[in-house]
């Protein structure tokens, strides 16, 4: 079984953020094989799924603060612990925005498991940052499950930061762009405001120079 967790919001204000990464999504996840089984994190993005069709088996709520991450990874990571101990679950994949320059963001897929050879040789290829090797304390098997722990730890919590990063992004543009267009309503009430304003004069101007003519004209 295929299993994604896609973090969107739980708030509106925030644009296209919860379609751009619902919509990805839903076409990667029909280029695999199989009927996946979506995680949520969000209720607007949750809702946004199931218009597309994938309905969510599970909704978790976004993180308010930076503390909250972690228990939310502890939960997903629990989950899909339970999930592959009973053998249901073959697969995990992350879909979350990722900032990108400027007020943007743009959507990113991981797939966290299986660990393949692929994913083992991309981290052999990367250097050492220090002239110093680190030392096995202990088994080595120990220290390998340790180590693919703190990996998919740290892989769910900067999926998640980076989602919130994106998130905050996302609803500054949109209150900026509602800020811009409040402002041009304003210049264009204003702007129709003196306009009907100064109709109105020259109306009450015509009104007075036609009544003064008739006068004159009365007494001539």
């Amino acid at each position: 079984m295929i299993s994604a967790v896609v973090f969107g919001s739980d708030q509106g204000l925030v644009g296209q953020f919860n379609d751009v990464v619902a919509d990805y999504a839903r076409e990667t996840l029909a280029t695999l094989s199989g009927t996946p089984e979506v995680w949520a994190v969000g209720e607007r993005v949750h809702t946004r799924l199931a218009d597309a069709g994938l309905t969510p088996m599970r909704l978790f709520a976004v993180p308010s603060s930076v503390k909250a991450i972690a228990p939310l990874v502890g939960q997903i990571l629990v989950e899909s612990e339970a999930r592959r101990s009973h053998g249901e679950v073959i697969e995990l994949h992350l879909f979350y925005n990722r900032p990108a320059s400027g007020a943007a963001y743009a959507p990113v897929t991981q797939r966290l498991l299986p660990l393949d050879e692929h994913w083992r040789r991309k981290l052999a290829e990367l250097p050492w940052p220090t002239g110093q090797l680190p030392q096995v304390m202990g088994g080595g098997s120990e220290t390998l499950r340790a180590l693919i722990r703190g990996y998919l730890f740290v892989s769910l919590f900067r999926a998640c930061a980076e989602s919130l990063a994106s998130e905050n992004t996302s609803r500054l543009a949109a209150m900026e762009r509602a800020d811009k267009n409040i402002d041009e309503l304003l210049e264009n009430l204003h702007g129709t405001f003196h306009r009907l304003r100064q109709t109105g004069i020259d109306e009450e101007l015509f009104d007075v120079i036609s009544g003064f003519e008739a006068l004159s004209v009365g007494k001539n």
